[in-house]
C-alpha cells in the first residue's frame, strides 16, 4: 500500500514532532545546568511554588491539565524525590509538597525558565504567526467543540483509494516459479 508515502504529515504527527523537538531541547537545558528535572514536572512545579502545598485536583485545575497527568506526573516526581504525597481531608484526596530538595533548585529552574520563554519569544517572533497565539486559539476552538465533536461532522466521502484488484499470473509453461 503505498499511500502513506503519498500523504502529507498529519497534525498529530506534526504536533508531536515539534513538542519532541521543544521538550527534547528544555529537557537537555536542564541536563547541562546540572539538574536531573524533566520539562513535564514544571506545571506542577510553578503551582506548588505559587501556592504550597496543594492537592492534585487544585493543582491540575491551575495548572490547566487533567488529574490523570497531575498524578501520574506526580508519581515521577516523588520517585525523584522532589514531592512528598501526605493523605488530605477525606481518603481519597492527596496532597503534595515540594521537598526540601526540590526547593533547593528552585532558582535554577526559575532561570531555565528564563531562558526558555526567551527562546520561544524569539521562536514566536520567526514565525509567520506566532505559535504561542496559535496554540491558545486552538485550545479555545476546542473547548468550543471537541475534536472528536468535529471529526463526527466532518464528511466521510474523503475516503483512501479503493486497492487495485491483484494481477492475475498466467504460466507460461508446465513449470512453477519459486
Amino acid at each position: 500500500m503505498r499511500i502513506a508515502a503519498e500523504l502529507q504529515p498529519t497534525l498529530g504527527t506534526l504536533l508531536r514532532h515539534l513538542l519532541e523537538m521543544l521538550d527534547g531541547a528544555v529537557e537537555q537545558a536542564y541536563q547541562r545546568a546540572g539538574l536531573d528535572y524533566r520539562p513535564r514536572y514544571t506545571p506542577v512545579m510553578r503551582v506548588l511554588i505559587d501556592v504550597g502545598a496543594a492537592s492534585i485536583r487544585t493543582i491540575s485545575q491551575r495548572a490547566g491539565i487533567t488529574h490523570s497527568a497531575v498524578s501520574q506526573t506526580v508519581s515521577q516526581m516523588a520517585g525523584r524525590g522532589l514531592v512528598t504525597l501526605t493523605a488530605g481531608a477525606d481518603a481519597r484526596e492527596r496532597i503534595v509538597a515540594l521537598t526540601p530538595t526540590a526547593q533547593a533548585i528552585v532558582p535554577a529552574l526559575v532561570r531555565q525558565w528564563t531562558a526558555t520563554n526567551a527562546a520561544a519569544q524569539a521562536l514566536d517572533d520567526e514565525l509567520s504567526a506566532p505559535l504561542s497565539a496559535l496554540l491558545r486559539e486552538a485550545i479555545a476552538a476546542l473547548n468550543r467543540q471537541s475534536f472528536i465533536d468535529r471529526i463526527a461532522a466532518a464528511p466521510a466521502t474523503s475516503r483512501p483509494p479503493a486497492r487495485p484488484a491483484p494481477k492475475s499470473r498466467t504460466r507460461t509453461s508446465g513449470k512453477s516459479r519459486r
